[in-house]
């Protein structure tokens, strides 16, 4: 496959250099502070006009194009079409094809293997770039009504969350004078490549782009120039693939309810805490894990 990039020569509107960033930001940023507090709030019709404003923001497509093309380590590596972009000029082209709005249906992702490190390979899905611009542009709309609903003890792919997050859970849950001492340490097994498409399109509901979001679940994926369709799963390499896997999985605290006080802390007799598909069950009596494992499987 050879790798082509943006031509330099087209009609360029956008001056990339001329761009002013923190601008561009802080409009990105209040309208999805916007969308957070309206989530909260319940005002569904306030949240989707939102949503739909924040879409065709224009400060969203240039962030969106900054960090398919600049920020993200996979800005060189090109999706099925081959298509890269790598300088200024064609960052601009690119700004000013998504301005336009044309209607766009997915292509195929590019499957690529990446070692683990247990000696096996972890397929990845490559979108082509103006699907990941696109999937950048939607992820900011989707995400913050999402946070405003996720349960505290998601620390995943989650703004502001990392992994020493979750770390820091697991160790007040279990200190000495904790009673919380049976740990049940568990992971859903092909977690991104099962996720059922019309279980996930429901939990999206009314979301102005989910009909954009199923054609990306259905795209399918080109592997050794091999097409294969793609019935479930979301393709693990999309920007916007972590979320909804994140989506997916959301309720995973109520199904084992689990409680919390209005402080923070717990008050039942279990706590999980989960970093994507992995997760961890702390429970006071080795009945009560066995049981609380029973319930996760069902």
């Amino acid at each position: 496959m050879t790798h082509r990039a943006v031509n330099e020569t087209d009609k360029n509107d956008t001056q990339w250099h001329a761009i002013n960033w923190r601008k561009a930001s802080r409009v990105v940023k209040n309208l999805r502070q916007r969308i957070f507090k309206a989530t909260r709030e319940g005002r569904w019709k306030t949240v989707r006009n939102l949503q739909r404003l924040l879409m065709k923001s224009l400060s969203n497509i240039y962030l969106a194009v900054r960090r398919c093309t600049q920020q993200n380590q996979g800005k060189k590596t090109p999706g099925v079409d081959g298509l890269v972009v790598l300088n200024p000029k064609g960052r601009g082209v690119l700004v000013d094809a998504l301005k336009k709005f044309i209607p766009w249906k997915p292509l195929p992702t590019l499957r690529v293997y990446i070692p683990k490190p247990n000696g096996k390979k972890r397929p990845l899905g490559i979108p082509t770039l103006i699907d990941r611009c696109l999937q950048a542009i939607i992820l900011n709309a989707l995400e913050p009504c999402w946070e405003a609903q996720f349960e505290r003890a998601s620390y995943g792919f989650r703004p502001g969350r990392c992994t020493h997050d979750a770390a820091e859970k697991i160790f007040n849950a279990v200190r000495p004078n904790k009673k919380k001492k049976w740990v049940v340490d568990a992971d859903i097994k092909g977690c991104f490549d099962n996720i059922n498409h019309e279980f996930l399109i429901g939990r999206i509901g009314n979301f102005p782009a989910s009909k954009l979001i199923q054609q990306w679940l259905k795209a399918g994926y080109v592997d050794k120039n091999v097409f294969h369709e793609s019935e479930t799963g979301t393709p693990q390499g999309g920007i916007i693939s972590p979320l909804l896997a994140n989506i997916a999985l959301h309720g995973m605290e109520k199904a084992l309810g689990v409680i919390y006080e209005k402080s923070g802390g717990s008050r039942g007799k279990r706590i999980v805490v989960r970093y994507a598909d992995d997760f961890v069950l702390l429970c006071e009596t080795q009945e009560d894990a066995n049981k609380a494992k029973d319930e996760i499987i069902h």
